[in-house]
C-alpha cells in the first residue's frame, strides 16, 4: 500500500521531471530507447504534426527490456512507427546505446555519418525522463537547440499504463538521484533542484522507494 504522503511526494517529483517545453519544429526527433513503446508513439505523433522530418530511435537492450524487446529497443520502436504509418525513409535506427549519454552520442554520430544537418532536436523520452534527457543532451550535443518532449500524461495515467505503481515511484526516485549525482562525473549539466523537490525525494527514499537507486560510488 502506498501512502497518501508518498503519492503527494511522487507528484512533486513527477512535475519536476517534466521540463514542459512547447514542442516546435526541429531538424530531427530522437526517441530514447526504454521499456516504454509510448516513446515511439510520442515521436510518431510529433512527426505527424510536421515537427520533424526524420525520426531516430536509439537503444540496445537492458536488463528490463531484453525479454520484452528481443530485437533491441530501437528496432522495436521502428517497428511500432511503421505500424503507425511512418515511411521507412523517415526512420533511422541506432541499435547500440545502453544509457542516456550513449543515446545522445551515438545518435549524433549516426546523423553526422548520414550527412544530416542538425540545428535542433526534439528529444523524446518517457515523461519522467524529460529533464534527465535534456541535461544529458546539453552536455553531449552542444550547439544545437534541445526541445524535450514526451507523451502528455499525468502520473496517474502513467502508473495505469505501466500497471505497477511501486515500480513507477522507484523510477521517479532513481531518475532524480541521477540528476543529483551525474553532473559531478560529467554525464550531464547540473540542474537546480528546488528544496521542496529534494525534500519529497528524501521522503520517498526513506519510505523505501529505492529499487532504481544506484550506489553513489557507481559513476556509469
Amino acid at each position: 500500500m502506498i501512502s497518501a504522503q508518498a503519492w503527494g511526494d511522487a507528484r512533486v517529483v513527477w512535475a519536476y521531471h517534466r521540463v514542459r517545453h512547447e514542442p516546435e519544429q526541429c531538424s530531427v526527433a530522437v526517441g530514447l530507447g526504454s521499456h516504454d513503446l509510448g516513446v515511439a508513439d510520442a515521436a510518431v505523433a510529433l512527426y505527424e504534426r510536421g515537427l520533424a522530418p526524420l525520426l531516430v530511435f536509439s537503444g540496445a537492450h537492458s536488463a528490463t527490456t531484453r525479454a520484452r524487446m528481443p530485437r533491441g529497443e530501437a528496432e522495436h520502436y521502428r517497428e511500432r512507427a511503421l505500424e503507425l504509418g511512418v515511411p521507412d525513409s523517415a526512420l533511422l535506427v541506432e541499435p547500440y546505446a545502453r544509457n542516456t549519454a550513449e543515446n545522445i552520442r551515438f545518435s549524433r554520430a549516426l546523423l553526422d555519418e548520414r550527412g544530416v544537418a542538425v540545428e535542433s532536436v526534439l528529444l523524446v523520452s518517457k515523461p519522467y525522463e524529460e529533464r534527465r534527457a535534456y541535461a544529458t543532451a546539453r552536455m553531449f550535443w552542444p550547439g544545437v537547440r534541445i526541445v524535450s518532449a514526451s507523451s502528455p500524461m499525468s502520473l496517474t495515467d502513467y502508473v495505469d499504463s505501466v500497471g505497477d505503481a511501486r515500480l513507477v515511484l522507484d523510477m521517479l526516485v532513481g531518475a532524480l538521484q541521477r540528476l543529483l549525482l551525474y553532473p559531478e562525473f560529467g554525464f550531464m549539466i547540473a540542474q537546480e533542484v528546488p528544496a521542496e523537490v529534494l525534500a519529497a525525494y528524501e521522503r520517498l527514499v526513506a519510505e523505501g522507494f529505492t529499487g532504481r537507486l544506484i550506489p553513489q560510488e557507481v559513476t556509469r
